[in-house]
């Protein structure tokens, strides 16, 4: 047997197993400390398996190694992927980058504050200007903060999941620069909108995430080879409740020029990027 790479996922290890078996290439998965050796049984496969294992690399979650599983996959094998709630951690750590995490660890520890007796200091400390009447101009970071409080278990859970599978599709296959723009202008024009709307008092992601969803809907329309579009029940269901926001038909308190505000930066972000990519 010849090595080819390592890989820490043995889920998606198993996925490139599969396309090589495609190939024509025959390989095993052995375990490691830090997650799966990939071998060859053929020297001669040696070198375009190790070409295959860089590619896979750049681009794990490409749909034809998902399609290779449907195709080659088997369900007998003797590797041990480990404990569900293992396995459930791991495709949620996989599933997105560390800008994705870092946000959402942010946001849950924000949350957790709000929840266990820190409610005052923090909105007094991340509130939009305003707020509070000791905020003072040259606290710049509230014109982004408001973005990461969350005052419901609903709207966090809602914005984050959201925030993970789009976010983490962005970063994962486009890459950290496009998902850090995005977050930053997302998460401070759209609350500029929304103070002059409503006033100071709001908080949560959910700007940044109209602005992830409105870039994956562009680019997935517009640059399909990135691998990051969206089902049309997806987006029929964000334009909805998009729509529903201005309804007030639940009598919530709902930051809808955020959402337009979001939409519209994710929109122009998605055309932006899709043409630069069209033109290299």
């Amino acid at each position: 047997m010849w090595e080819v790479g390592l890989l820490p996922n043995p889920r998606a290890a198993q996925a490139l197993v599969d396309y090589l078996k495609g190939q024509g290439i025959a390989c095993q998965i052995h375990p490691h400390a830090e997650g799966v050796i990939l071998t060859v049984n053929d020297e001669a496969h040696l070198q375009q398996a190790r070409v295959e294992y860089q590619a896979f690399l750049n681009h794990p979650f490409d749909e034809k190694y998902l399609q290779a599983s449907w195709d080659n996959g088997s369900t007998q094998t003797k590797f041990d992927y480990g404990a569900p709630s293992l396995q459930l951690f791991s495709q949620f750590i996989t599933g997105a980058g560390p800008l994705t995490l870092t946000i959402i660890a942010l946001c849950s520890v924000i949350f957790i504050g709000f929840n266990v007796g820190f409610a005052n200091p923090i909105f007094e400390y991340l509130s939009f200007f305003g707020a509070v009447p000791q905020a003072e101009l040259s606290q710049f970071w509230r014109v982004f903060t408001p973005s990461l409080m969350h005052f419901s278990a609903l709207h966090i859970i809602f914005n984050l999941l959201w925030w993970w599978y789009l976010g983490g599709k962005i970063e994962n296959r486009i890459g950290l620069a496009p998902l850090a723009i995005i977050l930053v202008v997302a998460g401070t024009l759209p609350n500029i909108v929304q103070f002059y709307m409503t006033g100071p008092n709001f908080g949560g992601l959910s700007g940044v995430v109209y602005a992830v969803f409105g870039y994956t809907w562009i680019m997935g329309t517009r640059a399909p080879q990135c691998g990051i579009g969206l089902p049309k029940a997806y987006v029929g269901f964000m334009l909805f409740w998009l729509v529903l926001g201005f309804t007030d038909m639940f009598g919530l308190s709902i930051a809808n020029g955020a959402h337009v505000g979001g939409l519209l930066v994710g929109v122009l972000q998605g055309f932006i990027d899709s043409k630069r990519l069209a033109k290299s």
